[in-house]
């Protein structure tokens, strides 16, 4: 970012004051942050963890707001180091738009450093998106609740094999953002109403002004969602 020089004044302006809304811009990023299942995979590892009840409420928000903070400062440190290199005139690669942008910036250093940046982001979520969807199939079968751990490991060897055939990463990626676009207010919208439902949650209150934003963000992002989506379908195929 320092090295690419981005125009920081500019970015800071037009954050609040935007000369043009792309709403398949915003999709994609929501989506690719908080979207699909980064929505549960915390949920899950909490409550495998022995951390609920309304107890560990205090425990539990710290952790999400953490985690949400972490993640967009380094969403806001990653578009910034972009925006540099494109404000200087360069073209990114078509086919690894961000690998591109950090090579011309740091040169071959940089280039290696984002190879270990996406390392890290890639094997986290595999595994995260992988231990998540298994632990929903848990509660199906016995069978598969004692032997969750080889149902992970086969979960990654078949997306990998699926990624392997059909291959256009960056085509993939950007369709992987615009449908978790789509599947974040259906699952926020899912956990409020269990928020609101007693044999769920007890006695817990959830405070309503979450709930009245929870309620504005399922309405805007569905509607961007399927939005985005209905224009991404005819680019794709």
């Amino acid at each position: 970012m320092f090295t690419s020089s981005p125009p920081v004044g500019e970015a800071a302006l037009r954050t609040v004051a935007p000369l043009e809304l792309d709403f398949f811009a915003i999709v994609t990023i929501v989506g690719g942050t908080v979207g699909g299942y980064i929505t549960f995979s915390g949920g899950h590892r909490l409550l495998e963890a022995g951390v609920s009840g309304k107890e560990n409420v205090r425990e539990v928000t710290r952790s999400s707001v953490s985690g949400i903070i972490v993640a967009s400062i380094m969403r806001i440190i990653l578009f910034l180091a972009v925006l540099g290199v494109v404000s200087s005139g360069f073209s990114l690669d078509p086919d690894n738009p961000p690998a591109s942008a950090f090579q011309h910036a740091a040169g071959v250093v940089g280039y290696k450093i984002f190879g270990l940046v996406l390392w890290a982001a890639g094997i986290t979520s595999v595994i995260g998106a992988a231990y998540t969807s298994v632990s929903f199939l848990r509660s199906f079968h016995r069978k598969i609740d004692q032997h969750y751990k080889y149902w992970i490991i086969g979960f990654i060897v078949f997306s990998t094999v699926v990624f392997v055939l059909v291959g256009q990463p960056v085509t993939l990626l950007i369709l992987a953002g615009a449908v978790n676009g789509l599947i974040l207010p259906l699952t926020l919208g899912s956990v409020l109403l269990a928020a609101h439902n007693k044999k769920i949650v007890g006695g817990y209150r959830h405070p309503v002004w979450l709930t009245v934003f929870g309620a504005v963000v399922v309405s805007l992002t569905a509607y961007l969602g399927v939005d985005t989506l209905i224009s991404l379908i005819p680019q794709l195929f």
